[in-house]
């Protein structure tokens, strides 16, 4: 017994049924990981390494540019080296500051927000990868939003250390 329905609508073959079932995953995964927030701690380090690899002399450009030019507001990623650290600053949110020298030479505090990502025990010497948000001033610049965005309105910052993601 025959239904007037196949006869109306062509069949699918069989690798077209797997081809339109590939892609509908490929869209639910790829949705699961576009609206996933970032954890606060990662131990993939594949996010800073990929600017120790590729991103930290034209980085280290960007904020050498924006300190010149007195621009705030500009997100950078950069890697350096930890060559003091500071008290943590305990007025208002709390923020671990260090100060990195970049491999160009350049210098910038890092502020780094306590109340919204874990603390990252760094030492005089050691390498830090970072994103975050530069702001000039007269003394190198401060980087700062180097944590996820409590809104979950922007892709926020992070540091990278010993292999280790903070978010």
């Amino acid at each position: 017994h025959q239904s007037a329905v196949p006869a109306l609508m062509p069949r699918r073959s069989r690798a077209s049924r797997y081809l339109v079932a590939l892609v509908a995953a490929l869209v639910i995964l790829g949705f699961r990981e576009y609206s996933r927030r970032p954890a606060r701690h990662e131990t993939n380090a594949a996010v800073g390494s990929a600017v120790e690899r590729e991103g930290a002399e034209p980085g280290a450009r960007a904020i050498v540019a924006a300190f010149t030019d007195h621009r705030s507001g500009v997100w950078v990623e950069s890697v350096g080296t930890v060559e003091r650290t500071l008290p943590d600053d305990n007025e208002g949110s709390r923020h671990q500051r260090f100060i990195l020298r970049l491999h160009n030479d350049h210098t910038v505090l890092i502020s780094h927000n306590i109340d919204l990502a874990a603390p990252v025990p760094v030492s005089v010497g050691e390498r830090v990868a970072f994103r975050g948000m530069y702001e000039w001033n007269d003394r190198g610049g401060v980087v700062h939003w180097t944590h996820h965005d409590p809104d979950g309105r922007r892709a926020g910052g992070w540091l990278e250390h010993q292999g280790r993601v903070v978010r």
